[in-house]
């Protein structure tokens, strides 16, 4: 009877202490869309690429450009996180050629967590 008495305890001490632990937070910003899509092939050519992000971002630190196949840089060179939007990286294109594109982004988050990735668009 003790022994079932101290399982209990434990259990109830175990959950509570889960009630009372102030939740984790995930400091890193991941992508949450993009227009263009990742992957998407499109009958026109875009005017910018747009990234939206789970979480704010440091706009000091976050960097967005966009390369063609053989690897030249194409955007006009002005990435920023969006003044009005602070979950929004966004860079302006060119009008583009025929081609593949790849999307390449790194982002500081709020608390300063640092992620990164690229995706390809397609434009046909």
């Amino acid at each position: 009877m003790q022994i079932m008495n101290l399982r209990m305890a434990a259990v109830f001490f175990y959950l509570a202490s889960l009630l009372l632990l102030p939740g984790v937070a995930h400091g890193h910003a991941f992508p949450d869309h993009s227009n263009p899509k990742v992957g998407s092939t499109l009958s026109s050519p875009p005017a910018g690429v747009y990234i939206w992000f789970d979480g704010e971002l440091e706009p000091a630190f976050s960097r967005i450009t966009v390369q063609d196949a053989t690897g030249k840089r194409v955007d006009q060179g002005n990435g920023r996180v969006n003044p009005s939007n602070s979950v929004l990286l966004e860079v302006g294109l060119p009008t583009l050629p025929q081609g593949t594109y790849r999307v390449i982004w790194n982002v500081v988050s709020r608390d300063g967590h640092r992620t990164s990735g690229d995706y390809t668009f397609t434009f046909k």
